[in-house]
């Protein structure tokens, strides 16, 4: 099977590492990753994101490893749009998390349009942190927590301070 999932990835944490997890158990594996255009606009709220290249190498490290464990394949692609490369005919099943699934809903209708089967949606539930939250970047950003979900009240966001 051909997989695909997109994201911005800034930072990953094993919310993420979950995602690549399944996606590699189903097969082969493209990633969409967000251009330095569009991931200010994939975003709930403001926040720094890192340019694309340095979240690239950093996904690539991941996936390099992943795909290892699992004998599979795997591609990073620029996504410039949020429909992305899963509107592709070559792709079989999409990874999403719950917060995504509408948009998994939404690719699915434009491949209709475009004369494509619709993808298999494959909602991968979120990890949670210590405290029962969910396990997001931006809560790492904020100083709340690590890449692992772990509390982490004495370290200060990157925006300037435990409440970031």
């Amino acid at each position: 099977m051909q997989i695909a999932l997109g994201g911005t990835f800034d930072p990953i944490h094993d919310g993420h590492r979950a995602l690549f997890e399944r996606a590699f158990e189903l097969g082969d594996v493209t990633v969409g990753l967000t251009s330095d255009e569009l991931a200010p606009k994939t975003r709930h709220e403001d926040r720094p994101i890192r340019p694309f290249e340095e979240r690239r190498a950093d996904l690539k490290e991941e996936l390099a490893a992943i795909a290892d464990d699992y004998d599979r394949e795997y591609g990073i692609r620029e996504l410039d749009e949020p429909t992305g490369i899963a509107t592709e005919p070559q792709f079989d099943a999409l990874i999403v998390s719950p917060e995504t699934r509408e948009g998994g809903e939404r690719i699915n209708q434009r491949r209709r349009e475009q004369g494509y089967d619709p993808l298999e949606i494959v909602v991968v539930d979120h990890l949670r942190a210590e405290d029962g939250g969910v396990v997001s970047s931006t809560r790492i950003i904020r100083g709340e927590i690590d890449e692992h979900g772990n509390l982490t009240p004495e370290r200060e966001g990157q925006n300037g301070g435990p409440d970031g």
